[in-house]
């Protein structure tokens, strides 16, 4: 007879988030998460068929950990989406290593889903519609896991900057003057002003 089915889907994708946080994406398969469990990995297959599966667990609890609570509706219409941008970035930013997956699995994710649902509303309300809504909620999208992959990938305080700040300026001289500038920008300037200067686009 069969064992009983004992692991839950909660603790299987805690522990494959764990294998994507502390060793990367490339590190997580069937095997690397049946160890994590302490379990045999054809014991896993038990309970999801295959990698994927698992990358669909992972976005689950990712995207379930954001707060998708539509922000008071007396706030004006960027600001509110400001705020539910914000709330999608820190549950995101939490595990940078798994961002691909969530733009390969938010459109499963009922996290995500609520989370456009709720931001489809406030652009409703706002009377953006039809195409320009499909569009804006496209680049929403788009702009907080680009933000989230170059904060982690390519943060303005790291090295990279640092070597172009130093580039010959008589052949880069705005890109030198620009990524000297980039010292005295914080994250959430970079992240927020960028945001802002999207949201007031939204307008045209």
């Amino acid at each position: 007879m069969p064992r009983p089915r004992t692991l839950t889907q909660d603790r299987l994708a805690a522990a494959a988030l764990a294998v994507i946080d502390r060793e990367g994406l490339a590190a997580l398969s069937m095997r690397t998460v049946a160890k994590e469990l302490g379990m045999s990995p054809m014991g896993l297959y038990r309970y999801v068929t295959d990698r994927e599966e698992l990358e669909g667990l992972v976005v689950d609890r990712v995207l379930d950990a954001v707060d998708t609570t539509p922000p008071p509706g007396d706030a004006p219409w960027r600001e509110r989406i400001e705020v539910l941008a914000g709330r999608l970035r820190d549950s995101v930013a939490a595990h940078p290593e798994a961002v691909p997956l969530t733009l390969a699995h938010r459109h499963r994710a009922a996290g995500g889903l609520r989370w456009s649902e709720t931001v489809l509303g406030i652009l409703t309300e706002a009377g953006i519609t039809g195409g320009r809504r499909v569009v804006a909620l496209r680049a929403l999208h788009a702009y907080v896991t680009g933000a989230i992959g170059l904060e982690h990938l390519g943060p303005l305080a790291g090295g990279g900057t640092a070597v172009i700040a130093a580039l010959p300026e008589d052949r880069y001289p705005h890109l030198a003057e620009t990524a000297r500038d980039a010292g005295g920008v914080d994250r959430d300037q970079e992240f927020f002003g960028g945001l802002r200067l999207l949201l007031r686009g939204l307008d045209g």
